[in-house]
């Protein structure tokens, strides 16, 4: 048995460290002094020859930290005062910031919130020393997710940020009452949104948070966000190496309890924040209104459409401020219809409850099927007797797992034709189960559309889950393995990607079928404008009022023709045929060109960028008052620009939308090309997937009146293409517009028509819209 001596003695070392204090045995223990030969103090308390427990460490530069030790390392409670004057007090693990902490930087600045592996992440308020101030959740040490920043002019800004500049959906208030509700991207405007002149009636940030997606309920919304991790190293541990103030460590950890509360009692600073805002411009209105003497009507709203900063299009409303809406979405966004669901699953704990199943289903499934060994597809995996079935009791079984959701039957249609569909994509099963499957779990992202369908997207926006009718299963099955050799047979092909098939059973008896898809508009670019082209004239326009942002538009509501390179073209009609070809033999129609297009800006336009509100640096400081700074800007690009494929220049991964080769271009001698956009990135250009086109914008008769002014007539484009909606069979189409007398309609109007005839019409009306250079 060892026993504790409590003799104070100097002990020197060879390299000439000092230690003095008590020891056990030879080891020091207890209370005790440690100098490093280069000056380094620590003085605390020691455990087996190791920092532990409460001490004093200064180093040769001047830093000193205060608090807790653990087995050599800074970890619990301290504070750390810098040589330059900065100060942290909060939360340590290994040796970094981790937990909830406050820093006080020697600019002044102030930092109090939550900090990852040394990093800024959480949520959290920034003060800068010119005054202005950030209330949201960081990422990395960058500012990421929702948060609210108000400039020391008094304008604010509420909405969606990205690796510390605006990008997405946000409402900025400036200090005279005006407001801008649109999107951003990079920093600076991008897309559709509504501008508001100061002593206009607008929308109210209460309904413009519900309307934009954002329920309220800020403590939710401002949660903690997706993990980063960064290189670490430790302080050495060693007795006679020093601990130097610079060192980090990589190591998992939880907020405290402490941090917890100090997180709500900062996010609740944004809901008195911009409380306070609200009512200031409540008065304000009210006193305008006096003034004004009932000139409510007169108020005009200005609609805006802008491309990388700059201004493209600008429409003039009358008295909107009662009925304008903003409507945020995700990328993939279905048309509203008032048509009810094929399934009753969209209210409360029911849908959640869906979800849930619909995970655990996925995950049981891919587990199971992964581990056999890869073969061919076989006659009998598309058979009726090729399916996965199992039971999921609430408390477990030996087979599944206990699950918080309804006891429920899953069934698995192909499971083994659908591995290999997801081999043939090449989607790994780890990351098709972490994307559906993962913690941050599924959203609803539409009501009903007009086949009575569901939507739901998983977490990072890579697949699109929809419901299907059993009408629609059947299609399906039928043409599954059709559908299997044209895939696999044409990597190009712009058929909509299939990776899951499957159906849930509630002890009720309600059948929920649905099929896993790929995200067709999960893309490196922003989707500007997104169109369904059947190539009709019935029925396919869109109602003003529901055109904003993230509408799709249908064939009526187009107004360009696209020019593209001879050789992509010819690839991109050559794929169309082989398509329609292949739906025509399936007997299917009512299928759609979806089509989304990123807008550049006009290369001459460079001088009427749009700047940014704020400007940033590297280390998220404001750029001085009155300073024109570009630091940290996405600087817009002057033009595309097709250049030989390069693979090591470009991303060469697969999307949950692409498969295909690289694409060959007629300008560039038809060798295998690559997207320039400068000042942006460098993308591969294949079939649907970055595009190149020039946009020649068409002038209608019936708008040489409108409000709305257009100020360019030609964009550079990148396109993103699909053909969606492909299992509609023709002849139960028929019978159900036999049912509902429809065919006495103009029959080249209406949807149902032969497979050969819509086929026919839907090249002829693309063959339009893509005209010969």
């Amino acid at each position: 048995m060892l026993v504790m001596e409590n003799t104070e003695r100097d002990k020197v070392f060879s390299n000439g460290d000092v230690y003095c204090g008590d020891y056990l045995g030879t080891i020091p223990h207890g209370k005790g002094k440690y100098t490093w030969s280069d000056g380094t103090i620590y003085e605390g308390d020691w455990e087996e020859g190791k920092m532990t427990g409460k001490g004093l460490i200064i180093w040769s530069s001047g830093s000193t930290y205060e608090g807790d030790f653990s087995g050599g390392y800074l970890h619990g409670q301290g504070v750390l005062t810098g040589a330059d004057g900065s100060t942290y007090d909060g939360s340590w693990r290994m040796n970094t910031k981790d937990g909830f902490g406050k820093k006080k930087y020697y600019n002044s600045d102030f930092y109090e919130g939550s900090w990852k592996e040394g990093l800024r992440q959480g949520s959290a308020k920034y003060i800068w020393s010119s005054g202005n101030e950030y209330i949201g959740t960081w990422k990395a040490g960058l500012m990421c997710g929702r948060g609210l920043l108000k400039w020391g002019n008094g304008d604010i800004f509420y909405g969606l940020w990205v690796d510390g500049l605006r990008d997405g959906s946000g409402f900025y208030r400036f200090a005279d009452g005006s407001c801008y509700c649109g999107t951003w991207s990079r920093g600076i405007k991008d897309g559709r949104g509504t501008f508001y002149p100061a002593g206009s009636k607008h929308i109210s940030l209460k309904k413009w948070f519900k309307s934009a997606g954002y329920d309220g309920n800020l403590k939710g919304q401002l949660s903690s966000v997706e993990e980063n991790s960064t290189s670490r190293a430790r302080i050495k541990r060693s007795i006679s190496e020093k601990v130097t103030s610079g060192n980090s460590m990589r190591s998992p950890s939880q907020i405290s309890s402490r941090a917890s509360f100090d997180r709500d009692y900062i996010v609740g600073d944004i809901s008195r924040e911009l409380s306070s805002k609200e009512s200031s411009y409540k008065l304000i209105c009210k006193s305008d209104d006096d003034q004004r003497d009932g000139q409510e009507e007169s108020d005009v709203v200005f609609e805006r459409e802008y491309m990388q900063g700059v201004l493209i299009r600008e429409h003039i409303k009358k008295n909107a401020g009662k009925s304008y809406k903003v409507k945020h979405r995700s990328k993939f966004t279905i048309k509203e219809s008032k048509t009810r669901s094929c399934i009753t699953i969209s209210s409360g704990n029911q849908s959640h409850y869906f979800m849930l199943n619909l995970q655990l289903g996925i995950r049981y499934t891919v587990g199971k099927i992964t581990p056999v060994p890869a073969r061919e597809v076989r006659c009998t995996d598309f058979a009726e007797q090729a399916r996965i079935k199992m039971f999921f009791p609430r408390k477990g079984s030996q087979l599944t797992p206990p699950h918080y959701s309804l006891d429920f039957y899953w069934k698995d249609y192909c499971p083994m034709v659908f591995r290999n569909l997801r081999e043939m994509f090449k989607l790994d099963a780890s990351e098709y189960m972490m994307s559906i499957c993962g913690d941050d779990g599924l959203r609803e992202i539409s009501s009903a559309g007009k086949s009575g369908s569901m939507f739901y997207l998983s977490h990072d926006d890579r697949f699109v889950i929809k419901t299907l009718r059993i009408s629609e299963l059947k299609v399906f099955l039928r043409m599954l393995p059709s559908y299997y050799n044209h895939v696999q047979l044409h990597e190009n092909t712009l058929i909509t990607k299939f990776f899951g098939l499957h159906r849930i059973k509630l002890k009720c008896g309600r059948k929920v079928r649905f099929v896993v898809m790929g995200n067709m508009f999960y893309t490196e670019l922003r989707i500007h404008r997104r169109y369904d082209l059947k190539g009709s004239s019935y029925g396919r326009y869109t109602d003003k009022g529901k055109m904003n942002q993230n509408a799709t538009l249908k064939d009526l509501d187009l107004s360009y023709e696209f020019y593209m390179d001879r050789s992509l073209r010819d690839a991109l009609f050559k794929q169309i045929d082989l398509d329609c070809i292949f739906l025509q033999s399936q007997n299917i129609i009512d299928y759609s060109l979806l089509m989304g297009l990123h807008f550049r800006a006009p290369e001459h336009l460079k001088s009427l960028l749009e700047l940014p509100d704020s400007l940033y640096n590297t280390e998220n400081e404001l750029a001085a008052d009155g300073a024109t700074s570009t630091a940290g800007l996405s600087v817009p690009p002057t033009g595309l620009m097709l250049v030989t494929h390069e693979p090591g220049s470009v991303s060469t991964a697969p999307g949950p939308h692409i498969r295909g080769s690289t694409l060959r271009a007629y300008s560039v001698g038809d060798k295998e090309v690559d997207l320039l956009l400068p000042g942006t990135g460098r993308l591969r250009v294949q079939l649907g997937v970055n595009m190149p086109a020039l946009a020649n914008s068409k002038v209608k008769d019936n708008e040489a009146d409108s409000t709305e002014v257009e100020l360019f007539e030609v964009y550079d484009v990148v396109l993103y293409l699909g053909i969606i909606d492909i299992l509609q069979d023709y002849n139960l189409r028929k019978k159900i517009e036999h049912a509902s007398k429809s065919l006495f309609l103009d029959p080249m109007a209406i949807s149902v028509v032969e497979p050969k005839f819509y086929a026919s019409r839907f090249i002829d009306f693309l063959e339009k819209v893509f005209p010969l250079p």
